[in-house]
This record gives C-alpha cells, sequence and structure tokens, in this order.
C-alpha cells in the first residue's frame, strides 16, 4: 500500500521512527496484550508494498484509511483473512457489460456482485438476490445498511466478507462499515480517539526530549504550546520563549536562542525545519548535546511538513526517535468542526465588544461558515472544486475584524463584513471562481439581519442560537489481447477530407475528433504491440512495459494513454468500453456525414467545442455576431429512443447526469435528490444559440457543466436551468451537471 503509505505524515518521515512511535502509543493505549504482541510483531518488520494500490479512495478520512490499512497488515500477517477477499475489496474488479435483472441494483453494482459469485465464499450470492429480491430490496434500501443483518444465511459471513458484499451494493456506505470494521477488530479506542490533550503530552517532554509537531491542513499546533507557555510563566515579553521560523539564513538565529536556551531554562520553537535540509544534521548534534548537560527547564518544539514521499524525507532519524511526536488532524464532522472552532474563543472573548448580541450572533455564525467550509473538504469535487488550507488563522482574523466594523460603526456593515470573510480572509485562498461564488452564497445566507431578530436557520431544524489495494503472465496477456482485438482502425482523414465539399462547424468538429481519437487508438496500439513482444521474450522490457504491465492489472488507465485521451475516472475496463461506445458514436456521425438525431455530449474530447458550433452555425445563418450570443437550454420530457431526427437549430443532447439534486421532468425543474440516487440522468436536452440579450434569467440556476465527479478544471459551460426554489439552495448543495460519472 505504498501510495496509501506516502499520505500519512508519520510514515512520510520515517519508517522506523513511525514503528517506535506506534509501538509506544500501543504500549499506552491498549491493555490487551495479544494486540500489542501483533502490533510489536508487524512494526518490527514492517512493510508498505504488499498491494501496489491505494485504499484511500474507498474511505472519506485520513485517519481511518490509516486505521484500515494497518488493520489489513495485522489480519493478514496472523492469516486471519483471505488475501483474495481482501484484493477484491480494494480493487474491486466487477464484471462490465452486465444488466442488472434487479431494479435496486445498478449494472456496476451487479458487475461487482457476478465478480463475487465466483469466489469460493459467496456462490450462488447472484441466483439468491433475484431469487430473494424483497429482502434484499429492504436492505439495500436501508439508511443504515452496515447497521443491518444481510439477508438469510449471508449475515453469517466474517467481516470482510460483508465488506466485499457493502462494497459492491451499497458503496457511498464504505466509510461508516469500515469504521465498524476496525472497531471490531482492534477495538472502540481507536474510531472513537479524541484529540490530545497538549498538556498531558507535554508532561512526558524534558530537555532530552522535544516535542515535534507534522503539521496537517488546517491546524495550528504553536497556539497550545503559547497557551502552556502562559500558564507556566513563558511568554515573549517575559523573553524566556524563542519563536525562530526557519529559512532565509534564521539557522544563525536559531542556533542562538538554543544555545541561550539551555543555560537559562527557556522555551524554543523552531518553526518549518524541512526549509533548511543542509542544517538539520547541525540541529541533530545541538539536540544530543543539550540533551545531556542543559538546564532542567529547556523545552524545544519543533514543527515540519510531512514530505511528499518517504524516500525524500530528510529529518534525522536522531531527532525523530528522541522526540514526541505529535499530529493533529483536522475534527471530522460539522458537529466537531463546530466545537472546535467555538474552542478558538473564550466567555471573555464574548464579552469584549460593546454590542454583544451583534458580536455573538455573528461569531457563531462565523463558527458554523469555518466548520461547513472546512467539512465540505471531505466530498472532494462536490465540495470545492479546488483544495484549500482554510486554518483556524482566518476565524480568528475574520473575528478581530468583526470586533472592530462593530465599534466603529452604528450599524452592523453586512455587506463589507461579507466582503471581507469571503473575499480577502477566506477568500484569499480561494483561486476558483465557482467555488468563491460558493463562499460568498454561504455567507449571503449566514449573515444578514435576520439573524438578530431570530429568524435565521443556519441549517434545517437548526436555527441561530440566541445571544448563543501480479497474478501472472497468462492472465495481464489475456486482457492485452482482448483490448488489441477490440480495438479498431484509425479513421481514414484523407478518405473523410475527399467526400465533404462544404467543411461547417459541425463538421469541423467531427474532423477534429477523430484526429484526436486516432492519436489516441494509435499510442494504444502500438504500446500494447510492444508489451506483447516484451512478454514474449522478442523484445527486452522496459520499465514503460512494466508500468503498463502493472496497470493493466490494476484495472487503471496508463498514464500515456490518459495523457491522449478525455478526463475520466473511470478504472480500465470501463474506460474502454466508454473508448468503444465514443468510436461508435463517430462511426455513426461519419457514415453520412449528417448530425444524429441526439449527440452523446460526452462522447467528446472537447464538449465545448460541438456547443460552439452550435452558435457559430446560427450565427451564419442569421447573420448575428458571434460574441453577443449564448446557449438557451431547455431539458425535454424524452429519452434519446424518442427521437428520429434533428432539431432545425440547435442540437438534441444526451447522456448528462445531475450531482447534488434531481430534475423533476414532470414539473420541469430541479428538486431535491432522491436517496441513494447520487447522480440521476437527465432526459434528453435541446440547445439552441439565441441572442444574449434575450437571455429569460428569471427563475433559474445558473448550473456548471463539468466532464467529471472531479469538476474543476474539467468545466464545460453553463446551462441554465429552471428551478422554484431559491437559486442560492442549489449553489450551497453544489448541483452540477457531470458528462460522466
Amino acid at each position: 500500500m505504498n501510495d496509501l503509505s506516502k499520505t500519512h505524515p508519520m510514515y512520510q518521515f520515517s519508517l522506523k521512527a513511525f514503528s517506535i512511535v506506534f509501538r509506544k502509543a500501543v504500549e499506552k493505549a491498549a491493555p490487551d496484550e495479544r494486540l500489542k504482541e501483533r502490533v510489536t510483531n508487524l512494526t518490527d518488520s514492517i512493510t508498505f508494498s504488499v498491494y501496489q494500490y491505494t485504499i484511500r479512495g474507498l474511505f472519506e478520512c485520513d485517519k481511518l484509511t490509516y486505521l484500515a490499512q494497518l488493520t489489513f497488515q495485522i489480519l493478514l500477517k496472523n492469516r486471519e483473512i483471505d488475501a483474495a477477499e481482501l484484493d477484491f475489496l480494494l480493487r474491486f474488479p466487477g464484471q462490465t457489460g452486465v444488466t442488472s435483472p434487479v431494479s435496486f441494483l445498478s449494472d456496476q453494482a451487479w458487475g461487482g456482485i457476478k465478480a463475487l459469485t465466483s469466489m469460493e465464499g459467496f456462490c450462488n450470492l447472484d441466483r439468491d438476490i433475484e431469487g430473494s429480491a424483497k429482502s434484499w430490496k429492504k436492505f439495500v434500501e436501508s439508511e443504515c445498511p452496515e447497521k443491518e443483518k444481510f439477508p438469510q444465511e449471508w449475515k453469517n459471513k466474517t467481516a470482510l466478507q460483508r465488506l466485499c458484499m457493502m462494497r459492491a451494493v451499497r458503496p457511498d456506505r464504505m466509510t461508516y462499515a469500515m469504521r465498524d470494521f476496525v472497531e471490531e477488530k482492534l477495538g472502540s479506542r481507536y474510531v472513537a480517539g479524541r484529540a490530545p490533550d497538549f498538556a498531558t503530552s507535554f508532561e512526558e517532554s524534558g530537555p532530552a526530549t522535544p516535542m515535534f509537531f507534522i503539521l496537517s491542513p488546517g491546524v495550528d499546533p504553536l497556539k497550545d504550546v503559547e497557551n502552556q507557555g502562559k500558564k507556566l510563566g513563558y511568554t515573549f515579553n517575559n523573553r524566556n520563549f524563542h519563536n525562530v521560523s526557519l529559512g532565509q539564513g534564521q539557522e544563525v538565529v536559531a542556533e542562538a536562542a538554543l544555545d541561550l536556551a539551555a543555560k537559562k531554562g527557556h522555551w524554543v520553537i523552531l518553526q518549518n525545519i524541512h526549509l533548511v535540509a543542509k542544517w538539520l544534521g547541525t540541529l541533530e548534534k545541538k539536540l544530543a548535546e543539550h540533551g545531556e548537560d542543559s538546564h532542567p527547564e529547556l523545552r524545544v518544539f519543533i514543527t515540519a511538513e510531512p514530505a511528499p514521499s518517504p524516500e525524500v524525507h530528510i529529518v534525522p532519524q536522531g531527532i525523530l526517535e528522541n522526540a514526541i511526536k505529535i499530529t493533529n488532524e483536522p475534527p471530522t464532522g460539522l458537529h466537531a468542526n463546530l466545537h472546535k472552532a467555538l474552542d478558538n474563543f473564550t466567555q471573555d472573548t464574548l464579552e469584549t465588544c460593546s454590542r454583544e448580541t451583534e458580536f455573538k450572533s455573528i461569531l457563531f455564525a462565523l463558527c458554523y461558515f469555518h466548520g461547513v467550509v472546512a467539512e465540505r473538504r471531505k466530498f472532494g469535487p462536490q465540495g470545492w472544486n479546488r483544495s484549500y488550507p482554510f486554518n483556524t488563522g482566518d476565524l480568528t482574523i475574520s473575528v478581530n475584524v468583526l470586533y472592530n466594523f462593530l465599534e466603529a460603526n452604528a450599524k452592523v456593515p453586512y455587506d463589507d463584513l461579507r466582503y471581507l470573510f469571503g473575499e480577502i480572509m477566506y477568500g484569499g485562498h480561494i483561486t476558483d471562481d465557482w467555488d468563491r461564488r460558493l463562499c460568498r452564497t454561504y455567507l449571503e445566507e449566514f449573515i444578514r439581519p435576520e439573524m438578530l431578530e431570530g429568524e435565521l436557520s443556519l441549517a434545517p431544524g437548526f436555527p441561530l442560537p440566541g445571544n448563543l489495494d501480479y497474478v501472472g503472465y497468462h492472465q495481464v496477456k489475456a486482457l492485452l489481447e482482448e483490448i488489441l482485438e477490440r480495438v479498431t482502425d484509425e479513421f481514414n482523414m484523407p478518405e473523410l477530407l475527399a467526400r465533404v465539399e462544404e467543411r461547417g462547424p459541425y463538421i469541423v468538429v467531427a474532423f477534429q475528433e477523430c484526429e484526436r481519437m486516432n492519436v489516441l487508438t494509435r499510442e494504444i496500439r502500438r504500446s500494447l504491440q510492444e508489451l506483447d513482444l516484451g512478454l514474449k521474450g522478442e523484445l527486452t522490457m522496459t520499465s514503460d512495459m512494466e508500468t503498463l504491465q502493472n496497470a493493466l492489472y490494476l484495472d487503471t488507465v496508463p498514464e500515456p494513454w490518459a495523457r491522449r485521451a478525455y478526463p475520466s475516472t473511470a478504472g480500465l475496463g470501463a474506460w474502454f468500453l466508454d473508448l468503444l461506445n465514443r468510436i461508435k458514436e463517430l462511426e455513426a456521425w461519419l457514415g453520412d456525414l449528417a448530425m444524429p438525431p441526439t449527440v452523446w455530449l460526452t462522447g467528446f474530447f472537447n464538449p465545448q467545442s460541438f456547443l460552439t458550433a452550435i452558435m457559430q452555425t446560427t450565427a451564419r445563418k442569421n447573420e448575428w455576431p458571434l460574441d453577443q450570443m449564448a446557449l438557451q437550454c431547455d431539458v425535454t420530457k424524452k429519452n434519446r429512443e424518442d427521437f428520429r431526427s434533428p432539431p432545425r437549430e440547435g442540437a438534441y443532447i444526451h447522456g448528462l447526469f445531475m450531482e447534488g439534486a434531481r430534475w423533476d421532468a414532470q414539473a420541469g425543474i430541479i428538486t431535491e435528490a432522491r436517496l441513494k440516487d447520487l447522480t440521476p440522468p437527465m432526459p434528453v436536452m435541446f440547445i439552441k444559440a439565441i441572442p444574449a440579450d434575450k437571455q429569460d434569467c428569471r427563475s433559474v440556476y445558473p448550473c456548471p457543466v463539468y466532464k467529471t465527479c472531479q469538476r474543476g478544471p474539467t468545466y464545460v459551460w453553463t446551462f441554465n436551468l429552471k428551478t422554484k426554489e431559491k437559486p442560492s439552495k442549489w449553489v450551497l448543495a453544489g448541483v452540477a451537471l457531470l458528462l460522466q460519472v
């Protein structure tokens, strides 16, 4: 699990140091001697290369991912779980091209069931689901299936086998099912742990035992150090508290501070030591020297960011082995985030402002806002298009600004406050315009005059408080031959060009797509033929060929293919079927060079070019200026099969999905999503070009269209969709149209 290990900050420094610190932690936390022995045996010979894939994608939080990794390592080492079942759980090599016979399971889920059925412990699982559809439907559609028993004898399966079935039928509940699995195997203390109390950790420190803070996004550990220092009389004003930020020649300053502190018993903070790699050997010697002969009150606090990979970690082993290593990940869950935000303030803070009611209300709204923006990160691109380092500093500075503005203005300057919070304090991190809109909309909902009248709810039912994871040569080989057999010949561009008399915008788009497809299929055929010769021994195997071989086994799209392709989050099997469908769609269009009745927008490498072609065609026909046109989107009540011919102007498009909500076809508006239906398909949409000044912008939600659920740079267009609700509701829900899921 080498990819996963790189994400965990403790591992990123040193495997040996990790083993030491984790073993010590277990010795303190686990009274179970058998567990201690398991962990000790594990960490003495620890290796994170059992699998060449990652579990991180299955689960939402780093702590749970790490605990899952550890649990699987222990169980594998003790032969308590089946390696093939674990392989299924981590890779989910579901069958493709199958159709689910039951309405409550998707085709993808059924592909997973069929793959499971071929394994020894799951014989006849598919037949049982079909034969007992009512019981399985009830289980699958329950709100918390991980808390329910599987139907019939399937409830008697092992914990890992139950996880495998859950992975197939309810992947959206894997985080919760995995938490229960870890709790069952390691104990509840590992999933319900609270943030460490700094004062307790501090008691174990000493002149020879520095405290090493492994920095996590959104967490400022130095605040705890400063607070503890104040209690014990160590402050900047008392000149016995030294804070040195390394870099730009500060090594000399740091050495002087350490020497002085060793003599007089002061505290020293050395920040960001990862920035001064060449000096770390000197630091290691200094710490060892002062650890033996110095004032007993000397304390050294060190901070560093984790290295991007274990191969490039630079912190000396001596520092890591002697220090108390602390990593404090941000809280998980809105409730925990809200309380963590409130913990930054005291009752004294609430009473500092002369306008107590306004200050308390807006401060609480800011804490709730901070919790929301932090918690949205776990939803990936649906939460934020890009990842931002929001931290408690943004919150505390915002509260300071709030105090100053309330004291200086007779009326609450809501617009000014929202601008400062959303565009400067938090907005200063934001680089994506859609994310900026989201941040701004939250503040428009949370901070407004109604909050002082008791009429503002931060969430439904939550009013603002009042005045508070190689099988062998033959199996790789089989997949290689299958892909080579099914990938089609390149499009004959000279022949196609000879058939066209006039190149209109649509024909230009079709030819561009053919050229891009030729580049991709040419690389696929070349690389596979090269690998085939390598496997036969006719060519020397290169690192590129080995990487391609690994990708075929791990069901991932090889990087050279992905670089020439379109954005996609699918595994190799689903990706290749999608590629064949795109080729088939192009072949159908080029058969008579006429626009198909409905266009599969997903099938384009560059869907923007097709949408632009709609405007170009209309502009030429009506002699309208292209820069003053826009696209109008009308959602029909029909599916693709209902259309026999294209429209006179514009195009019918299909293949889009909505994320964050759904489309009510009868009412013709956006409405709330149904349980488990995370990305419902859209009906056929009619897209036509109109003058920009004739757009009807009333009761519409400007909905961004993305190529994949990764959003961000896969943005395509914005379609105005009708809504009876306030557009802000869909902004906050992260509603978007996706071309593939």
